[in-house]
Parts: C-alpha cells; structure tokens; sequence
C-alpha cells in the first residue's frame, strides 16, 4: 500500500466519525455500541443503550443519512433488520 492509499485510507475512516460527531447524542451512543458489537437489531440496541425504542429508531435513521450504518433483513427473522456500522 502506497503513502497515498494509506493517507486515503485514514481520511476516509476519519470523515465517518466526523458525521457522527454533529449528530445527537442518542445517534453517537448507538454508532458506539455498534463499533464494539458487529451486528444487533433495533431492539438489542434499545436493551444495550438503555435507550426507548423510539429514539433508537431516530438513530438510526440519523446514522443512515449519513451513511455510516448499514441495514439488512435478518436471516432469522425476516421482521428484522440488522445493523452494522460500516466505519472503523
């Protein structure tokens, strides 16, 4: 890897948390959980933030716009989706 794709590298982890950082405080906890947890449901992270679901739900959708939390169908339970952060 040449100095460049490192110093792109770095940059591009980097301007992920710079999006959280102006996000609300529920939105920056739950980035957080995600970061130590590869994947939980909307209601693990209500349980593991301690958070109401509805302001889990909110998170997320902030979390999304800016693009640092992806969403998939759970394979268990097609009802849920999974989320995993997607910066480091």
């Amino acid at each position: 890897m040449s100095a460049s794709e490192t110093a792109t590298a770095d940059a591009s982890g980097e301007g992920g948390w710079e999006a959280v950082r102006d996000l609300p405080p529920s939105a920056k906890l739950v980035a957080k959980v995600l970061e130590y947890n590869d994947t939980l449901t909307q209601s693990q992270l209500a349980d593991e933030t301690m958070l109401p679901a509805r302001t889990v739900r909110y998170a997320l959708s902030r979390l999304e716009e800016v693009g640092v939390v992806d969403s998939r169908f759970s394979f268990a339970d097609a009802r849920k989706r999974i989320y995993t952060l997607t910066i480091e």
